[in-house]
């Protein structure tokens, strides 16, 4: 019991550093794709680290069979947090945190036609309230948010399609799992965003200051490299249903942060289209102890 309590401290704790991502992000003076690669690049030399030191060696015959995937998963992670870190700059952390957030409403839209799986009307209802919380997210009808901000969320549901890709596409990754398959994608997204940055203007850690720096390790190291290391060890632990139901911290806490450190305001029919998205996206995922594992297993992704 002291284990589990431990694990989902450990989850809990991950969640939070998720959750506060975008407040540290917002202080970076750099493009979206530069910070992408530095983080994926700090973040993969971590990881590596820890995968050394702790001896977890990954079965290199599998990893031989699935890099096709892997390379296209890390791709689509790449650029999934291109999009997410530019919505930051268009629109409120929150806003941008819960259009991204319309990832899984997403994946339960193309699984029935990518594996033939059949949508119960539960998933149904979840479905079309969840695009109804998108809606009222948006402001649709609503002058006051001005271009920016729906600029923000266009990106935002960009980083949520991405994001929706990388989940799907681990259904298929079959032979590595865990901390090993998330470090072959950083690794993939490395080799991605490296020419990307190269060819759209370069990279310029000079423009940086000593807290541009701090916040920029920051992100790569601990909002990275040490959350994903604590959530994979919380998973070993818990049950997919607990882990499902405390990933949902992460948004919450991407909603204080916005609101109490950056001190952004929310819209009263936002407050509900998040209610609305986070409310039945979860209640769609505690049906089914499958459910919850399969997405746990792809919250690992999450920012």
């Amino acid at each position: 019991m002291n284990k589990l309590k431990s694990r989902s401290l450990m989850l809990v704790f991950s969640m939070i550093i998720f959750g506060t991502i975008g407040v540290f992000v917002r202080g970076i003076p750099l493009p979206s794709g530069e910070i992408a690669l530095y983080r994926a690049v700090l973040a993969t030399l971590l990881i590596g680290t820890y995968l050394l030191i702790s001896r977890q060696r990954p079965a290199f015959s599998n990893i031989k069979k699935e890099l096709p995937l892997l390379l296209v998963s890390g791709i689509a992670m790449g650029i999934n947090w291109i999009f997410l870190f530019e919505a930051y700059r268009y629109t409120t952390v929150s806003v941008a945190t819960l259009s991204y957030y319309f990832a899984p409403v997403i994946v339960t839209a193309v699984c029935p036609l990518l594996f033939h799986e059949k949508l119960t009307a539960k998933q149904l209802v979840c479905f079309f309230m969840s695009t109804l919380g998108l809606v009222l997210i948006t402001g649709i009808g609503d002058a006051e948010g001005g271009s920016s901000n729906a600029v923000g969320i266009l990106f935002g549901l960009c980083a949520a399609l991405f994001y929706a890709t990388v989940i799907v596409l681990n259904k298929f990754i079959k032979g590595v799992d865990g901390i090993h398959r998330t470090f072959l994608q950083f690794l993939a997204a490395v080799v991605t965003l490296f020419p990307y940055v190269a060819l759209t203007g370069g990279m310029h850690p000079g423009a940086l200051n000593g807290q541009g720096w701090a916040l920029l390790l920051t992100v790569g190291l601990v909002h990275t490299g040490l959350a994903y290391c604590l959530y994979f060890s919380a998973l070993k632990a818990l049950p997919g249903q607990k882990a499902a139901i405390l990933s949902y911290i992460d948004p919450l806490v991407a909603v204080l942060a916005s609101v109490c450190i950056l001190g952004e305001t929310m819209r009263v029919w936002q407050v509900v289209g998040g209610l609305l998205i986070l409310g039945f996206t979860l209640w769609n995922e505690v049906g089914s102890r499958a459910t919850g594992q399969a997405r746990a297993r792809g919250r690992a992704f999450r920012p």
